[in-house]
Protein backbone atom coordinates (compact mmCIF):
# COMPACT_ATOMS: atom_id res chain seq x y z
CA UNK A 1 0.00 0.00 0.00
CA UNK A 2 1.41 3.49 -1.13
CA UNK A 3 -0.15 6.56 -0.71
CA UNK A 4 1.21 9.65 -2.11
CA UNK A 5 -0.93 11.77 -0.78
CA UNK A 6 -3.18 11.83 2.68
CA UNK A 7 -6.61 12.33 0.72
CA UNK A 8 -5.44 9.20 -0.84
CA UNK A 9 -6.45 7.44 2.04
CA UNK A 10 -9.65 5.26 2.44
CA UNK A 11 -9.78 6.38 6.13
CA UNK A 12 -9.44 10.00 5.72
CA UNK A 13 -12.15 9.79 2.90
CA UNK A 14 -14.51 8.03 5.39
CA UNK A 15 -13.14 10.82 8.24
CA UNK A 16 -14.03 13.70 5.84
CA UNK A 17 -17.77 12.45 5.17
CA UNK A 18 -17.87 11.62 8.78
CA UNK A 19 -16.97 15.57 9.63
CA UNK A 20 -19.15 17.06 7.45
CA UNK A 21 -22.02 14.93 9.17
CA UNK A 22 -21.44 15.94 12.34
CA UNK A 23 -20.70 19.24 11.12
CA UNK A 24 -24.26 19.07 9.51
CA UNK A 25 -26.27 17.58 12.54
CA UNK A 26 -24.42 19.62 15.10
CA UNK A 27 -25.61 22.88 12.98
CA UNK A 28 -29.44 22.53 14.50
CA UNK A 29 -30.76 24.99 16.59
CA UNK A 30 -31.28 23.08 19.47
CA UNK A 31 -27.89 21.54 19.21
CA UNK A 32 -26.14 24.53 18.45
CA UNK A 33 -27.37 26.32 21.72
CA UNK A 34 -25.46 23.73 23.92
CA UNK A 35 -22.10 25.42 22.80
CA UNK A 36 -19.73 23.20 24.84
CA UNK A 37 -20.93 19.64 23.29
CA UNK A 38 -20.99 21.17 19.86
CA UNK A 39 -17.66 22.37 20.00
CA UNK A 40 -16.44 19.03 21.27
CA UNK A 41 -17.90 16.97 18.89
CA UNK A 42 -16.65 19.14 15.58
CA UNK A 43 -13.22 18.91 17.10
CA UNK A 44 -13.38 14.97 17.71
CA UNK A 45 -14.70 15.04 14.00
CA UNK A 46 -11.70 17.68 13.07
CA UNK A 47 -8.89 15.47 15.07
CA UNK A 48 -9.65 12.33 13.29
CA UNK A 49 -8.56 13.97 9.39
CA UNK A 50 -6.00 15.95 11.04
CA UNK A 51 -4.50 13.00 12.97
CA UNK A 52 -4.31 10.94 9.42
CA UNK A 53 -3.06 14.14 7.56
CA UNK A 54 -0.26 14.70 10.01
CA UNK A 55 0.78 11.24 10.58
CA UNK A 56 1.14 10.62 7.18
CA UNK A 57 3.95 13.72 7.08
CA UNK A 58 5.66 11.51 9.49
CA UNK A 59 9.66 9.77 8.74
CA UNK A 60 8.16 6.38 9.75
CA UNK A 61 5.27 3.60 9.71
CA UNK A 62 5.83 3.67 13.63
CA UNK A 63 4.97 7.75 13.72
CA UNK A 64 2.23 6.44 11.27
CA UNK A 65 0.79 4.40 13.05
CA UNK A 66 0.32 6.54 16.41
CA UNK A 67 -1.55 9.20 14.90
CA UNK A 68 -3.58 6.89 13.19
CA UNK A 69 -4.12 5.77 16.79
CA UNK A 70 -5.01 9.31 18.16
CA UNK A 71 -7.33 9.16 14.96
CA UNK A 72 -9.24 5.89 16.47
CA UNK A 73 -9.33 7.34 20.11
CA UNK A 74 -11.12 10.63 18.58
CA UNK A 75 -13.93 8.39 16.56
CA UNK A 76 -14.67 6.44 19.37
CA UNK A 77 -15.06 10.22 21.12
CA UNK A 78 -17.32 11.56 18.39
CA UNK A 79 -19.21 7.78 18.93
CA UNK A 80 -19.80 9.19 22.99
CA UNK A 81 -20.70 12.93 21.88
CA UNK A 82 -23.56 11.09 19.72
CA UNK A 83 -24.94 9.53 22.92
CA UNK A 84 -24.74 12.98 24.64
CA UNK A 85 -26.82 14.93 21.37
CA UNK A 86 -29.28 12.01 21.23
CA UNK A 87 -30.10 11.60 24.52
CA UNK A 88 -30.60 15.81 24.95
CA UNK A 89 -32.79 15.47 21.81
CA UNK A 90 -29.91 16.78 19.08
CA UNK A 91 -30.10 14.54 16.86
CA UNK A 92 -32.46 12.23 15.40
CA UNK A 93 -32.21 8.44 15.52
CA UNK A 94 -31.51 8.05 12.00
CA UNK A 95 -28.42 10.86 12.21
CA UNK A 96 -27.41 8.92 15.25
CA UNK A 97 -26.99 5.39 13.86
CA UNK A 98 -25.87 7.27 10.44
CA UNK A 99 -22.91 8.94 12.19
CA UNK A 100 -22.37 6.60 14.42
CA UNK A 101 -21.59 3.88 11.68
CA UNK A 102 -19.36 6.16 9.83
CA UNK A 103 -17.41 6.25 12.95
CA UNK A 104 -17.29 2.77 13.01
CA UNK A 105 -16.35 2.21 9.36
CA UNK A 106 -13.52 5.13 9.66
CA UNK A 107 -12.47 2.81 13.53
CA UNK A 108 -12.07 -0.48 11.55
CA UNK A 109 -10.02 1.49 8.38
CA UNK A 110 -7.57 3.02 11.10
CA UNK A 111 -7.00 -0.29 12.50
CA UNK A 112 -6.56 -2.37 9.21
CA UNK A 113 -3.89 0.41 8.47
CA UNK A 114 -2.17 0.58 11.33
CA UNK A 115 -1.63 -3.41 11.31
CA UNK A 116 -0.62 -2.94 7.72
CA UNK A 117 2.40 -0.28 8.68
CA UNK A 118 3.29 -2.40 12.28
CA UNK A 119 3.41 -5.69 10.34
CA UNK A 120 5.57 -4.22 7.55
CA UNK A 121 7.77 -3.69 10.37
CA UNK A 122 8.30 -7.66 11.09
Amino acid sequence: MTFRRFEEIRAWQTARKLRKAVYAASAGRKFGRDFGLKDQIRRAAVSITANIAEGFAKQSDKEFAKFLDSAKGSAAEVQDHLYAALDEGYVTEGEFKTIYGDAEVCTKQLASLIAFLLGRKK
